[in-house]
């Protein structure tokens, strides 16, 4: 049975890899950062419970800031593939906290990186890059398109995406980078502009409000399931060689056109409802993101399932599911106490 290691596990991509790897068969390991709160509700349908025989999940307390948790953790664990998902991957606060996006998702990627080489491990390892290090650079993107980042989570991911690059050639480890371009799902966190529309369509939907603030509604993204995506990053692990690849749809949509859809699919306009917030425009904005995923069709054989639309109904859909059934909870609770009374 294989083993592999995911950080950034109870994040979006980090939940959707875990329940491909289980229904490949493997033996998954997550790592997670100590809370006060719970924030496993993402993977908690993946828990069973390590006494009973055949578990095959397992969460480990480790953090990217901390080499020492990464090196016992890798040791203990012995994993066959490593998924490094994990990052502060808001672009928006990136701006108000960079030492720390820095930290994670730059210097996080080479403390995991030299862990693996100090230990001599031969295993598999995944670099999740992104689409915002090409920042201002003209559509379309590929791996061989430059980088200009417009933001310090950008400039973090072009550091890790480097020294994976650096790691693979110095080292020789099997390092692959996925440069993906956005990608969204109903388990997308809930203050990214997608799930924040999605959200308040639902919340409009159902009578609970009645506005929703913005920023730059003209800024053009690639946006696709997430559940697509991280079938490429197995994909990538399983060649011979390895290599970067550039993950997208090859179409690109505003976020106007975002909203639009996702009102219309609920029955409202959505111009009765959107006001625009300066607040919400970042300090250097990236104007147009849209992949050339040529090379991931031709050498990995991977194609989206999922399109635009589909994505935005989706979410749509899962958001004014979960009120209307969070509502309902609350009514019966409120009948539960009145009847106890």
């Amino acid at each position: 049975m294989p083993k592999a290691l995911i950080t950034g596990i109870t994040g979006q991509d980090g939940s959707y890899l875990a329940d491909l790897l289980i229904a490949k068969g493997y033996e998954v390991h997550g790592l997670k950062r100590r809370s006060s709160s719970f924030n496993t509700d993402r993977v908690d349908h993946l828990y069973v419970d390590a006494h009973q025989a055949g578990a095959r999940f397992f969460l480990h307390y480790a953090d990217l800031t901390d080499a020492s948790s990464l090196a016992r953790c890798l040791m203990s664990i012995q994993p066959d593939e490593i998924y490094n998902l994990g990052a502060q991957s808001h672009v928006k606060v990136s701006f108000d906290i960079p030492e720390y996006t820095a930290d994670v998702a730059g210097l996080g990627a080479v403390r995991l990186l030299e862990a693996v080489h100090r230990a001599g491990l031969h295993c598999r390892y995944y670099q999740a890059s992104s689409s915002e290090m090409f920042g201002s650079i003209p559509p379309p993107q590929s791996e061989t398109s430059p980088f200009h980042p417009r933001s310090p989570y950008a400039c973090a991911k072009v550091f890790a995406h480097q020294i994976t690059v650096n790691y693979r050639e110095s080292y020789g480890q099997h390092a692959s980078c996925g440069i993906l371009f956005n990608h969204e799902s109903p388990r997308r966190g809930e203050t990214f502009v997608t799930r924040k529309i999605t959200r308040s369509v639902a919340r409009i939907k159902l009578g609970l409000e009645d506005t929703l603030y913005l920023g730059n509604l003209d800024a053009q993204r690639d946006w696709g399931f997430a559940g697509d995506y991280v079938e490429a990053m197995w994909i990538m692990l399983q060649q011979d060689v390895p290599g970067d690849y550039a993950i997208g749809t090859g179409e690109s949509h505003s976020v106007r056109e975002f909203a639009v859809a996702a009102f219309s699919h609920a029955g409202l306009d959505w111009r009765d409802h959107v006001k625009i917030d300066p607040r919400y425009y970042r300090p250097a904005e990236v104007a147009a993101l849209r992949a050339d995923a040529s090379r991931a069709r031709r050498e990995l054989g991977w194609e989206p399932r999922i399109d635009f639309s589909g994505l935005v109904k989706m979410m749509v859909d899962a958001d004014i599911e979960a009120l209307e059934h969070s509502l309902q909870g609350g009514v019966q609770a409120v009948a539960r106490r009145s009847a106890e009374h």
